[in-house]
């Protein structure tokens, strides 16, 4: 299918006839059996700028030269507390125009980065601006053409949408893996073990040779899997009313009764199971070596609305729920000791970086928190994003520089470096992505809502012959 292009005012032809700033795409390829046609049958002159809309450019980013004092001492405080320096600005030099483009959306100067003054514009960065020598680039959009996805795209380089998975650079795709038939709720990578697990809302965990990308088999639990980790050699999927525990070395199976309603997050402390479910409540479960069994602890109840996240960290647990409220647990009590409500919406997803806890919402912000010298936990930055945040996930990259994974709405996954949230790159899924999962070897995992799992890994950067 041809995609139609913009109208946009311009002059009259011979005939009187208004014709359009903008060349026939049916004319470049020859195929214009218009006369008169309202757009251009010759080629612009090179000084003519591409036309784009707000769509194309509200994602863009630039330098903020207006940033406020309160972010950038929010970023200051977090560098000095992790004990890295504080990123510097990137000077002005006569470097070529890729890298003048390059530098517009990721400012580095000696492999620091520098995210204080950066802010989302309305203006064209990415590959957008005349390079003030009279040739102005195409603007490229922030989002994957759905021609381009179906195969049908006759723009070619012409197309101001992005015919690509990855915007950026660090990062390659290794595999698709397919066999899912609902969005994926979880992978695994268990301890001693040479397969991938992963589970979906078709109710199918399915096992994925490591080396070779086959499925090697799938298990029906007969319900919707609500959330999938695995801690050890023993592997949880959370379903109504239930959560199934596998032990891949003992080959034990059981079944831990007990919640009310769909289990959405799962985590493991020690020797400690909590399970948050759709009633507010999160349940508890105590391994006991001797019976190599589960055994029930005790039941955190607080929340109004469903758990749909936990993480573990400094002695506490962290819960996030549809309350749009994290509370704080302390692990040696299985008492409540903070609620946490600076959050608009839905808090989808927890993580701990150090000191630091990071939480994400669908009211489009990332909040890390840390705690004061009285012991309550303190917003110290907020992170804003155009989107709803879906879910979080923290590895190193080839570098060991921090990444933080954060998954968007609008179907794409944002690869952030701590702590200045400088971007280096996007991936783009065909649809939502609720589930990162990183492996050994800076391979990362993401699962998305067509059930689609994608295998991608940290490129290796390049080492000179003197080092």
């Amino acid at each position: 299918m041809d995609i139609k292009p913009s109208r946009l005012v311009g002059d009259k032809n011979e005939r009187g006839r208004r014709v359009n700033n903008m060349v026939c795409s049916y004319w470049l390829r020859g195929k214009c059996n218009r006369n008169p046609c309202r757009f251009l049958h010759q080629e612009l002159p090179q000084n003519t700028h591409y036309q784009i809309s707000n769509q194309f450019r509200k994602n863009c980013w630039q330098r903020n030269p207006d940033s406020d004092s309160k972010s950038a001492s929010s970023l200051m405080s977090l560098d000095r507390s992790s004990g890295s320096t504080t990123p510097k600005h990137s000077s002005t030099s006569n470097q070529s125009h890729k890298n003048n483009r390059e530098r517009a959306l990721y400012s580095d100067h000696k492999g620091e980065w520098d995210s204080t003054n950066l802010r989302c514009s309305s203006s064209p960065t990415r590959a957008g601006s005349s390079s003030g020598n009279g040739i102005t680039q195409k603007v490229i959009g922030e989002r994957v053409c759905k021609y381009w996805l179906h195969g049908n795209c006759v723009e070619a380089n012409k197309c101001q949408y992005l015919h690509s998975w990855f915007k950026g650079h660090g990062v390659f795709k290794l595999a698709e893996l397919n066999g899912h038939i609902k969005a994926i709720s979880g992978i695994v990578l268990p301890s001693g073990s040479e397969k991938l697990y992963t589970a979906s809302g078709d109710g199918y965990i399915r096992v994925w040779d490591c080396h070779t990308g086959h499925c090697d088999g799938a298990v029906n639990l007969g319900g919707e899997i609500g959330s999938f980790i695995s801690a050890g050699p023993w592997v949880f999927a959370g379903i109504k009313n239930v959560v199934k525990a596998w032990n891949i070395e003992s080959c034990a199976d059981l079944s831990l009764d007990g919640p009310v309603g769909q289990i959405y997050a799962m985590v493991v402390d020690h020797d400690m199971l909590f399970a948050g479910a759709e009633n507010g409540t999160i349940y508890a479960w105590k391994a006991n070596k001797e019976t190599n069994a589960f055994e029930p602890a005790t039941t955190l109840g607080g929340h109004n609305c469903a758990v749909v996240s936990l993480t573990v960290g400094g002695g506490r647990l962290y819960s996030g729920s549809m309350d749009n409220t994290i509370r704080v647990w302390d692990l040696t009590t299985l008492q409540c000791i903070y609620t946490l409500k600076e959050h608009a919406s839905v808090v989808m997803s927890l993580g701990c970086w150090g000191p630091y806890l990071i939480s994400c919402s669908l009211d489009q912000t990332i909040e890390v928190w840390f705690a004061t010298e009285a012991g309550n936990l303190e917003v110290t930055y907020t992170h804003n994003e155009e989107h709803g945040v879906l879910t979080l996930f923290g590895m190193f990259n080839s570098k060991g520089k921090p990444i933080l994974l954060c998954s968007c709405n609008d179907n794409s996954v944002r690869l952030y470096e701590l702590p200045s949230f400088t971007e280096r790159a996007r991936i783009f899924a065909k649809e939502e992505v609720r589930v990162i999962q990183i492996g050994p070897g800076g391979l990362f995992f993401i699962g998305d809502g067509t059930g689609q799992v994608d295998v991608w890994k940290w490129q290796a950067e390049p080492t000179s012959l003197a080092s």
